[in-house]
């Protein structure tokens, strides 16, 4: 390893040990503080790079990608505000377990604190936010190296062993170029040499695989007091599915799917009560049941109607499973809190569950699931004119399950949860549901269609999109295409849906925030292929010409908002009513 100077050295060293401990994807955004971390991967043609101008959007860009392959990617910005405008993303990551590496270039001390250039207070700067930091001292041939690939391999250990943010802050003097050094950097690195030799990281961390279930029968107990009770599924490991729906057998209790949980795509699974959102505003039905247990694996519900449910149910028993330690209950209605990943839980669970009859709710509600899907065909094909819930229902038919989705929050998530087709497609489901913002959405779909090495239809909305409009420079690059749904109604659809609806005084304003933008001039400026379906026939054409494409394409589905709001009351009144 030939250096130029310290500098050199360090940054080299330290994206040589990320290599080795199988960082596979840098996101760098351009500066000049932190070429010493960039030059290494220009000379290191082996590793994979992307290269964007924006750090807010290159951030969720990697967020994706780490969602994607749960391991984490490598960000890498200069001084200043570059730094801040990653943290977004960290929250979004920080909110979803998943591992980052940030490295943050930085101004020696001496520059700190005196009006210097580009320098802001980036210690700490993302707070708790991150789970673990370092700020790393400017390089200097008095410290030995050894001290640069322990840093890195506890970074590393400490992002994959928590599923977590961290940041590593580094500090670079003069020269940021490979001017020539005095210091004969061979002696320097002499304490290496059986690293050199060696593809291995310098520490090599090992953890335990944690234990299985402390107290099977303790749980099977608790379960089986339960009279009737409900699994509630959020977002869990794809590979656990199966023996989630075993256990619903077992137990004879339905099952609440949140989009992102796996399950509720391609899943015609007799115990899964796929439109249990809109099936919980009916009064009629809803008098019929009442859970006095709850058994929840996985992440947060999306539907905001069931915590109001369950809340009102007020049931004696509310088991939560959760891979990692922080509270998710909202609630506050927790019992019991298990620390487990889905699979640990239920397969040392099941030889100790009796198998039940299906209970009085799961017969209640699977019926009322068949008359809401009966309602939703009947009312989607009384016409070709196109509308939001046809759309994400649409797709939902169409998407090849060897295809990944990603879904924008506010409305396109609720939509595509709310009125998927049964029989639809079993496909890989992603969203940012950590903070649940609609900032970065373009970049992260990006990067989740780069981690899953799969097409990936993206669906969102206009504001979402305008909001991330820089990120479209991504979609040229990408190994994989994304074909963007985009579903534009001319501002905040939402709000018409929420009581701030009725303070007219303001409300187009500042809650509706109306606009009369297209894509077309976005598409065409960044080369993206581009249309603009007029009903459901056409519709169909083009996102099957997309798929067939392999080329990254934006389908503008132009709708409005009082529109969508009579469609959404249709749907809910045919369901509620059946």
């Amino acid at each position: 390893m030939n250096f130029a100077n310290i500098n050199h050295c360090w940054g080299s060293l330290i994206i040589e040990e990320l290599s080795r401990l199988g960082a596979d994807y840098f996101c760098v955004a351009p500066g000049s503080r932190s070429s010493h971390l960039v030059i290494p991967l220009a000379q290191n043609k082996k590793l994979k790079t992307c290269v964007h101008y924006d750090e807010r959007g290159l951030a969720f860009h990697a967020m994706g990608y780490s969602a994607a392959t749960k391991k984490p990617a490598v960000l890498i910005c200069t001084s200043g505000t570059a730094a801040a405008n990653f943290f977004p993303a960290i929250i979004e990551a920080s909110k979803k377990k998943l591992p980052l590496i940030v490295l943050t270039a930085d101004r020696p001390p001496e520059l700190r604190q005196t009006g210097a250039v580009q320098t802001i207070d980036q210690v700490g700067l993302f707070g708790k936010y991150v789970q673990w930091a370092t700020d790393m001292p400017c390089p200097d041939t008095k410290i030995n190296p050894q001290f640069v690939l322990t840093t890195i391999d506890q970074a590393w250990y400490q992002a994959v062993r928590n599923n977590g943010v961290v940041h590593v802050n580094c500090m670079f003097r003069q020269p940021l170029t490979l001017a020539p050094a005095k210091d004969d950097l061979s002696t320097y690195l002499k304490p290496l040499s059986r690293w050199q030799k060696s593809a291995s990281p310098f520490t090599v961390y090992e953890s335990s695989k944690g234990a299985e279930l402390a107290n099977p029968k303790e749980i099977s107990s608790r379960l089986d007091a339960i009279k009737s009770g409900v699994i509630v599924v959020g977002k869990i490991d794809p590979k656990d599915d199966r023996l989630v729906l075993e256990l619903a057998e077992k137990l004879g209790w339905p099952i609440f799917a949140d989009l992102v949980s796996g399950l509720r795509l391609g899943q015609d699974h007799p115990n899964i009560i796929h439109y249990f959102d809109y099936l919980l505003s009916h009064e009629s039905l809803m008098k019929k049941i009442k859970f006095d247990g709850v058994l929840h694996l996985g992440g947060r519900m999306t539907s905001s109607r069931y915590y109001e449910f369950i809340q009102k149910q007020n049931p004696a028993e509310y088991i939560m499973v959760l891979n990692h330690a922080l509270r998710n209950d909202p609630n506050h209605q927790v019992t019991w809190r298990v620390e487990s990943s889905v699979a640990s839980f239920i397969s040392p669970l099941l030889p100790h569950m009796k198998t039940r009859k299906p209970s009085t709710a799961l017969k209640t509600l699977s019926q009322a699931n068949k008359k809401a899907e009966k309602a939703m065909d009947a009312s989607f094909s009384s016409d070709e004119k196109l509308n939001e819930p046809k759309v994400a229902r649409l797709v939902s038919q169409l998407i090849p399950e060897s295809h990944g989705l990603f879904v924008s929050n506010s409305m396109p998530i609720r939509d595509m949860g709310n009125f998927a087709a049964i029989n639809g497609k079993k496909v890989s489901v992603n969203g940012n549901r950590g903070a649940s913002g609609i900032d970065g959405i373009i970049a992260s779909a990006a990067g989740y269609a780069q981690g899953l090495k799969k097409p990936v239809t993206l669906m969102i909305g206009d504001l979402a999109a305008l909001h991330d409009l820089n990120s479209l420079s991504l979609l040229r690059d990408l190994s994989e295409p994304l074909i963007v749904v985009l579903l534009n109604n001319g501002g905040g659809a939402i709000f018409s849906f929420l009581p701030i609806a009725e303070f007219k005084e303001g409300f187009e304003k500042f809650w509706g925030t109306p606009h009369s933008y297209t894509l077309a001039g976005a598409a065409s400026m960044f080369e993206l292929n581009y249309s603009q379906p007029m009903d459901v026939t056409h519709f169909k054409k083009v996102y099957t010409q997309a798929l067939k494409s392999q080329t990254s394409t934006i389908i503008e589905v132009i709708t409005s908002r009082e529109e969508n709001l009579k469609v959404h009351q249709a749907l809910h009144r045919a369901i509620t009513s059946s």
